[in-house]
């Protein structure tokens, strides 16, 4: 029975990803209406359908990427690998495979799908598709690299490629390749690169610089951060806001002022500083207990030109929960739903759960229905579960969401 199962099962797939591989014939639907479906569309034999549906996909290796990278992570989410292979390959068929943006867009999917050696392979025959290489297709290789976090293979290929294929990296070949050091945790190993950077003439950019930053900092080596960070104010490298929001996030967990004191620096430096920094600032009176401070700086962030995001509605929440205000995070809650930026699972299932507890049952039912409304299908599986553990399965027909 198995057996027949399993055949069947791949018999479909076979013909799904045919017939999202072959030019649509019958309904077409713009990329603009297929990124919007796909967004939505968590069943990958569906989103199969949606991107074989896309009568312009391929207008420009741009228009078409993103299409193609939600459909390939459908797949990747239900480990259908050989699928994304398949889909995958047949685009060599496509006579753009000759241009170099076009297959680079072949290359990052695979990269999105964690299948580096696949990517890797045909970036190798390139030669043979008449394709032509440049910085272009390989930053887009080492991206992959990264995204399979195989950063001790960046080195090599960075080593390697160019020599091999007669090119030259660019700074953002030597921003990845500094990211990866950085992500092993050799930001020395980085800063060696920095001098063949300087050496060669390629430009050393502020995101290169906070990468640094950051990862010295990581490693607790806050005397070494400094020295890139008065490096990157010699070179008149910035910092930028991000600089700064990288040196506010090590002190966050410290005294508010510490980070009330950087963000009024960076205000005298005529930067804006943005919604990571008000969030950690947020955080830091979080962490200090003074939960009346941190609704201020939430609530002030309109009036510094800033928008809420969901990691704001997640933290404040978090710790309006801690602290027992479950009033209070059910009406931050409300703001993250109106805006469209409702937290995560665990965080909301600490209020509804603190709700219960509060026997506020009408807020907790509105809220349970709402969240349902917004979730993916998983979750609301498990949401649906906690339901029935907290009494709130029999939802009164009155109750349409949030109230």
């Amino acid at each position: 029975m198995s057996s027949s199962i399993t055949l069947r099962h791949a018999r479909h797939l076979s013909t799904a990803t045919a017939a999202a591989a072959a030019t649509s014939s019958n309904t077409t639907i713009s990329i603009s209406k297929a990124k919007s479906k796909l967004k939505a569309e968590h069943d990958p034999d569906k989103a199969l359908e949606i991107y074989s549906s896309v009568s312009d996909r391929y207008i420009s290796p741009l228009s078409s990427r993103y299409a193609q990278e939600y459909t390939v992570k459908r797949l990747a989410k239900s480990h259908r690998f050989s699928d994304i292979e398949s889909f995958l390959e047949s685009h060599k068929n496509s006579p753009k495979i000759t241009q170099e943006p076009f297959l680079s867009s072949i290359i990052r999917s695979y990269g999105v799908a964690g299948m580096f050696d696949h990517a890797l392979k045909i970036y190798h025959q390139m030669d043979d598709l008449g394709t032509p290489r440049s910085a272009i297709s390989f930053n887009v290789l080492l991206s992959a690299c990264v995204h399979s976090k195989q950063y001790d293979r960046v080195v090599k290929l960075f080593d390697e490629m160019p020599v091999k294929y007669g090119f030259l990296p660019d700074k953002v070949s030597y921003g990845i390749l500094i990211r990866s050091y950085c992500e092993m945790g050799s930001p020395e190993m980085a800063m060696e690169r920095l001098k063949e950077m300087e050496e060669k003439g390629v430009e050393i950019t502020i995101v290169t610089f906070t990468t640094i930053l950051h990862s010295f900092y990581k490693k607790g080596k806050n005397d070494d951060a400094e020295k890139v960070w008065n490096e990157m104010v010699k070179r008149g490298c910035g910092p930028d806001v991000g600089a700064y929001n990288v040196k506010i996030m090590n002190i966050q967990g410290g005294n508010p002022e510490g980070v009330k004191a950087l963000i009024e620096e960076m205000n005298d430096a005529g930067l804006k500083p943005d919604t990571i920094s008000y969030n950690y600032l947020m955080t830091c009176y979080c962490k200090n207990e003074l939960m009346d401070e941190a609704q201020k700086v939430y609530e002030d962030l309109e009036r510094n030109g800033c928008n809420a995001n969901a990691a704001t509605f997640r933290t404040l929440i978090f710790y309006l929960c801690k602290k027992g205000r479950f009033e209070t995070g059910y009406k931050v809650f409300k703001e993250s739903v109106r805006v469209n930026k409702i937290p995560d699972f665990n965080t909301l299932k600490y209020l509804v759960e603190g709700l219960v507890q509060r026997s506020k049952l009408k807020d907790a039912k509105g809220m349970s229905r709402t969240v349902k409304k917004k979730f993916p299908p998983n979750l609301v599986k498990a949401w649906t579960k906690l339901e029935e553990e907290l009494g709130l399965a029999k939802v009164e027909a009155g109750d349409n969401g949030v109230q």
